[in-house]
């Protein structure tokens, strides 16, 4: 139940990157059959935490249950799950059903990816609240910032971006992110970026002109110092389709098919039957009692 005059704040994890950090940031550990579970134990762990916070009253949380995704048909080099860990790949299904158990709406993308799911929750659930946070580093989901209403919060440095700070650590406005993007380039993406156009000149020439379209042809016209402009401006003029398909790569789908209702995504306690049940396959006996609140159930 909501508390009375309470800011209504829609949290959106990424389900993806919260299981890689839990894979690289929590000792091993097995389950009784031998599997290497301890990304999923890191997940709960870090869920139930932030399910105990005050102010966080609705959930959802999107997976990349495949790697691949539509830009995959866009463009070869696109990031694949080659060279993943093959004990990372096999905790994808266990995470997502292990966040379903603790009471969490998860969105498991196969077609799209976890950022899209992401973007289209915040702008078709958005209206509904005082703020959306969405819960992750990726540099992807800045695009989305609108002021303070729907921001970016890096929970391992625990870094909230609005708009001023996307502009503070890009140095662009939020609707120039995919622009950036295209020229820089996203190794973790697999987005190669034009030769030259490193993140300085990108974010002066883009603080500027916006977009990729509306940078001139020619430097003499940008009307700014860049270090060595007219190299950029040739190799800029040469793949100009290359990078506007970049960009097109980095910017998010919001037509996601999301069903839920907005009373849908309010959290009402962990699954009791489906929680134990999980945590005695996995041997997580440590934390099989923590959630503090079981659906159904009045709250602790």
């Amino acid at each position: 139940m909501m508390r009375e005059n309470a800011e209504m704040k829609l949290h959106l994890l990424d389900g993806t990157y919260e299981l890689f950090r839990s894979y690289f940031g929590v000792p091993s550990r097995t389950a009784p059959d031998g599997m290497e579970v301890a990304a999923v134990y890191g997940i709960i762990g870090s869920t139930l935490g932030l399910l105990r916070q005050s102010d966080v009253t609705h959930v959802g949380a999107a997976f990349d249950t495949v790697i691949e995704s539509f830009r995959n048909d866009m463009f070869p080099g696109y990031k694949t799950g080659e060279g993943l860990e093959e004990e990372l790949l096999a905790q994808f299904p266990l995470a997502e059903r292990a966040l379903r158990a603790l009471g969490v709406v998860v969105w498991s993308m196969i077609e799209f990816e976890a950022d899209d799911a992401i973007a289209s929750a915040a702008f078709q659930y958005g209206d509904h609240f005082d703020q959306v946070v969405m819960l992750s580093p990726d540099k992807d989901l800045s695009q989305c910032v609108i002021d303070t209403r729907i921001v970016t919060f890096d929970r391992r440095q625990e870094i909230l971006r609005s708009e001023e700070g996307v502009m503070e650590r890009f140095g662009v406005w939020p609707q120039s992110i995919p622009d950036y993007l295209g020229l820089v380039g996203d190794t973790a993406d697999g987005i190669p970026g034009l030769p030259g156009w490193g993140a300085k000149s990108s974010s002066t020439v883009l603080a500027k002109f916006t977009h990729i379209e509306d940078i001139p042809v020619s430097e003499a016209d940008w009307g700014l110092k860049v270090r060595g402009a007219s190299k950029l401006a040739a190799t800029l003029e040469a793949h100009r389709d290359e990078a506007l398909l970049y960009r097109q790569l980095a910017m998010l789908r919001r037509d996601v098919p999301l069903t839920e209702s907005v009373g849908e995504l309010e959290w009402q306690g962990a699954h009791r039957h489906e929680y134990e049940a999980l945590c005695e396959e996995l041997g997580f006996d440590d934390i099989a009692s923590r959630p503090h609140r079981w659906a159904g159930e009045a709250p602790n």
